[in-house]
């Protein structure tokens, strides 16, 4: 089984955010790159996969400071050897799509071929809707919203990716969709130059373009898309060969998607799809537990409930959520003593073929060197003893 980190990330632990205005604090955003270097490095070390990070912006209540995830990859890269580093995501009807591309296969080159690639379709107005003007009439589209609104942006959402993927996979790009026209009308270019040395251009006028560098990892990096939660969303993914990843959900929800990207895909059960959790070891249950209050459902309660996150977690028979205990209990949450959260991942792997799990961090929300014991437990003690059933769980 793969694991990967997660972050948001947080800027300030709970006090702090509840003073107000934390995300403008500069010692506090960087304590966050300082210690967020530290578990990487970490990671690093003991062998996770990849660490991923968000793309939101606007965010003084300091919630998810992340306003490019690449240079935070590159940051990260710079200070390690192996970890792969990527995005969950850049949210493509907010962007460039031809500058995300060339940005990606300019950090896997600096990275020596560590780069992944993530998409988002982006949920959140107050800066969807200011950072997407360019397209006009794109907006942020809330989780389980279907209309006028989610139908635009996933229109641009899917056009900037079938860009994306031109850029890096064609030695010259023209393309004519309904957000982007590459070139955009006639263009003069009648440089020498590019008559000697290049191409694309007939008369004078620009007919296409070469977008470089290409990646170094060929065709291109991996790609993921957080957090899919629609059964469209995973018949995309799986038709794109990109990777899904889901957020918690009822068992019921998650075990149709499973099976929704196995059937599109054609691939086993499992393949394609990774999972985000809440990972917290601690010495004990109610440690681990009390950190988890102030991380996990903290973060949840202010800030992914009012956009309708919690829905997916409903049973779609009865409506009812899970309580905390029983969250743990059915592997939603990887909390608890080094026992505690391998039972509750045998219990997750039991359910459902699990073959990556993306460990959300809450960063500064948990106190630095708690954090850091935690995610070295997870990699070596806890994954060791769910791959080896010969292994001791008490």
């Amino acid at each position: 089984m793969k694991a990967s980190l997660f972050y948001l990330p947080t800027v300030g632990n709970r006090e702090q955010i509840e003073q107000g205005m934390a995300g403008m604090r500069s010692d506090l955003y960087q304590q966050m790159l300082r210690e967020v270097s530290e578990q990487c490095k970490l990671a690093d070390q003991v062998g996770y996969d990849s660490v991923s990070f968000t793309e939101h912006h606007f965010h003084i209540e300091g919630f998810e400071v992340s306003n490019n995830p690449v240079l935070l990859d590159l940051y990260i890269g710079m200070q390690t050897e192996r970890l792969r580093v990527g995005q969950l995501g850049i949210v493509l009807p907010a962007s460039n799509p031809i500058r995300v591309a060339e940005d990606i296969a300019m950090l896997d080159h600096m990275t020596g071929g560590r780069a992944c690639a993530g998409f988002a379709r982006g949920y959140q107005r107050r800066w969807v809707d200011v950072l997407a003007q360019h397209t006009h009439g794109v907006s942020g589209a809330l989780p389980h919203q279907h209309d006028k609104i989610d139908a635009t942006n996933r229109e641009a959402f899917e056009e900037c990716f079938d860009i994306i993927r031109k850029c890096w996979t064609e030695e010259m790009l023209s393309y004519q969709g309904k957000f982007w026209k590459i070139p955009p009308g006639e263009t003069p270019w009648d440089l020498e130059t590019t008559d000697k040395w290049g191409k694309g251009v007939e008369g004078g006028i620009l007919k296409e373009v070469g977008v470089v560098p290409k990646p170094l990892q060929k065709p291109y990096p991996p790609v993921f898309q957080p957090f899919a939660s629609s059964e469209r969303s995973i018949r995309w993914c799986a038709a794109n060969n990109v990777t899904a990843i889901l957020p918690p959900m009822h068992e019921k929800i998650e075990r149709n998607l499973f099976e929704v990207y196995a059937e599109a895909s054609g691939r086993p059960l499992g393949d394609g799809v990774g999972m985000l959790r809440d990972i917290i070891i601690a010495e004990t249950d109610e440690e681990a537990m009390e950190l988890w209050q102030n991380s996990g459902p903290f973060t949840a309660n202010a800030w992914f409930v009012p956009f309708g996150f919690r829905k997916g977690m409903e049973d779609p028979e009865t409506g009812a959520t899970p309580t905390p205990e029983e969250a743990i209990a059915n592997g939603y949450a990887l909390v608890g003593s080094i026992d505690t959260v391998t039972r509750s991942l045998e219990t997750l792997k039991a359910k459902l073929p699990v073959n990556w799990v993306f460990g959300w961090t809450h960063d500064m929300l948990i106190p630095h060197a708690k954090l850091m014991k935690s995610i070295e437990l997870f990699k070596t003690k806890v994954l060791p003893r769910v791959a080896d059933p010969a292994s001791p769980v008490l």
